[in-house]
């Protein structure tokens, strides 16, 4: 449970699959955080990276053990929000639809596609319904500093894309990789979607580190399979946790972006009057400056 006494953090890293835990953040101590959305994935670690509160959450808990259907998105931003986090940089492990895209390339995409099906895709409901501008799903200049950061420190790095995400936890088949390569899209995964929509209604200045495992299946001889995604996984995670030392201090100090930490300015649509008392109380931590 969180107390008045819980540590606070500024920026918020979400780790993807390989990325279980940061020996980056130091002085850590673990929390739990009630939420209305019920539990998130595992417990949050809460320290400093270079002198700057920082809180991490493991995507898919420790040990892996939350499908990407499974994991509480909501619950997981909540916490996040509730720990005073402005800036997430959330870390997931893709497939490459681009030639170009090999393994073990970090990509920093500008836009998403949701192919996701049935999962929580909002905060809002019950009584106040909220609309926010979501495009685009990325920011646009925490990449880049991000971006930068990866040039600097010799990791091979993609400045855009298309994120497409899907339900999974099935891999794709050649047919669904081939169609999502003839949209031209770059990337095929399985979590950034709700979880970059949760993000701006929360107002949390959002960027995605997609680090590229496999080919999916459309590339004859190098189609996905488990030995080879768990070698790069483990690649890509070592190049993460020099990425988030370096990365942490650098968006912490840069300006927050108006698109996404003034997401719900102007996004409630039910007019006052009709506005359910139990949703407002229930959504306080993001809808007070507004109410």
């Amino acid at each position: 449970m969180k107390s008045s006494r819980s540590p606070r953090a500024l920026v918020g890293v979400i780790g993807g699959s390989g990325l279980y835990s940061s020996d980056a953040v130091s002085g850590a101590r673990e929390l739990t955080i009630k939420t209305p959305f019920g539990a998130h994935s595992g417990p949050i670690v809460v320290g400093e990276i270079d002198g700057v509160p920082t809180a991490f959450l493991p995507r898919h808990g420790r040990g892996h053990v939350l499908t990407p259907t499974e994991i509480n998105q909501r619950a997981n931003i909540w916490a996040l929000k509730s720990l005073g986090v402005r800036r997430v940089l959330a870390f997931s492990a893709v497939g490459s639809l681009k030639e170009e895209l090999a393994p073990r390339t970090f990509v920093f995409p500008d836009q998403l596609v949701d192919r996701t099906k049935g999962r929580a895709q909002t905060f809002f409901g019950g009584g106040l319904v909220a609309h926010v501008a979501f495009n685009p799903p990325f920011a646009p200049e925490q990449n880049r500093v991000v971006y930068d950061c990866a040039r600097q420190l010799g990791i091979k790095s993609v400045l855009g894309g298309v994120y497409c995400c899907m339900e999974g936890p099935a891999f794709s088949t050649r047919a669904e990789s081939q169609m999502h390569r003839s949209f031209g899209w770059s990337l095929i995964g399985m979590t950034a979607a709700p979880e970059a929509k949760l993000a701006r209604e929360a107002e949390l200045v959002y960027s995605q580190v997609c680090m590229v495992t496999d080919y999916d299946c459309w590339k004859e001889g190098e189609e996905v399979h488990t030995e080879m995604v768990v070698a790069n996984l483990r690649a890509n995670a070592d190049a993460a946790q020099r990425l988030m030392r370096a990365a942490v201090p650098k968006i912490a100090a840069a300006r927050l972006e108006p698109a996404f930490s003034e997401a719900l300015k102007g996004a409630l649509f039910t007019d006052p009057r009709h506005r359910s008392k139990a949703a407002l109380k229930k959504l306080e931590l993001l809808v007070k400056p507004y109410v």
